[in-house]
């Protein structure tokens, strides 16, 4: 992933979490920005139980003298992947401190992101790197059982964004055949005038 002047965005959904972490960490620490949208639709190896076991052992971890010293359980998928990537940077350091406030999480796609350019990392996509054969569980699912309560919000406005989304599309292709039925249209008035730029050298 090269530099860029500009913060970039991926769209999580269907990124395994794992690689895709260890991917935005390091780039972090190069000075880029990175704001990472739908973190509900990031994978996890491994089935769904499995996972789940994993989370609730990790909400028994506490401070017994005083438990609001942290840890803290966070149950926004946003707010987990957030953390994975923290545990991948030095954070207690003033060099990771930094790298970690280059970084955004969303659920969903809110405004000014959902009318920009978002990627994705094939080398974390779980298309590309798990075993088809092999089971997987979904940030949004596990987040959901352990105490997230907003799976049906966040549901509700991506499916409002993609109708929005859609009518944007279809509403570009149709000027795009426009202007190409117009070039098309011209293309014998001009010749002439396109023959003498060709001479000319354009």
């Amino acid at each position: 992933m090269g530099f860029s002047n500009q913060p970039i965005i991926i769209d999580g959904r269907g990124h395994l979490m794992g690689r895709l972490a260890a991917l935005v960490a390091k780039n972090l620490l190069q000075g880029q920005r990175i704001v990472i949208v739908r973190c509900e639709g990031i994978n996890i190896s491994g089935n769904f139980y499995r996972n789940k076991l994993k989370y609730l052992t990790y909400l028994k971890l506490r401070c017994n003298v005083n438990p609001a010293r942290g840890p803290f359980h966070f149950r926004a998928p946003s707010k987990q992947f957030w953390r994975v990537i923290r545990g991948m940077l030095p954070h207690k350091t003033a060099r990771g401190k930094e790298a970690l406030d280059r970084l955004k999480v969303f659920e969903g796609i809110p405004p000014p992101y959902d009318k920009k350019k978002r990627m994705v990392v094939p080398s974390a996509l779980k298309v590309l790197r798990l075993n088809p054969v092999r089971k997987f569980c979904t940030l949004d699912r596990l987040a959901h059982e352990v105490g997230w309560k907003y799976q049906g919000v966040v549901a509700t406005l991506e499916a409002k964004r993609k109708v929005k989304s859609k009518h944007f599309f279809d509403r570009k292709k149709k000027i795009q055949a426009l202007r190409e039925q117009a070039k098309v249209n011209v293309a014998k008035k001009i010749a002439p005038l396109q023959k003498q730029l060709a001479e000319l050298g354009h």
